[in-house]
């Protein structure tokens, strides 16, 4: 392999490193397990608010939108999540390939000769 194609190498490295090394999947699951679990305490306390009332309360229905937006809210970051997971794991892939090609991940160049 000669100078130019390794430099090349090591400069796709190091931007497929940097790429991976914030995991924005996380945050956007983080978000949707915090929307659902909002939501089922919110929905909660609006089924109980629509429970005991003989009419219905205007706070029970907006407990109600409230709780329909977090679940929408909820379902739109797990797809966006999903989504970027998956280009996420074919960089990771690409960047396991460009580790191996380079040689960086080889036992024997770590033992003294």
């Amino acid at each position: 392999m000669n100078a130019e194609t390794q430099q090349n190498l090591h400069e796709q490295l190091e931007r497929l490193q940097e790429a991976l090394s914030t995991r924005q999947s996380t945050l956007l699951f983080a978000h949707a397990g915090v929307s659902f679990v909002v939501s089922f305490i919110l929905g909660g306390a609006t089924a109980k608010l629509f429970w005991d009332s003989t009419r219905a309360p205007h706070v029970a229905w907006l407990g109600l939108a409230a709780t329909l937006g977090l679940v929408i809210y909820g379902v739109v970051r797990y797809r966006q999540g999903r989504t970027v997971l998956a280009d996420e794991l074919v960089r990771y892939e690409t960047m396991l390939e460009l580790r191996h090609r380079l040689g960086l991940d080889d036992p024997r160049a770590l033992l003294p000769r």
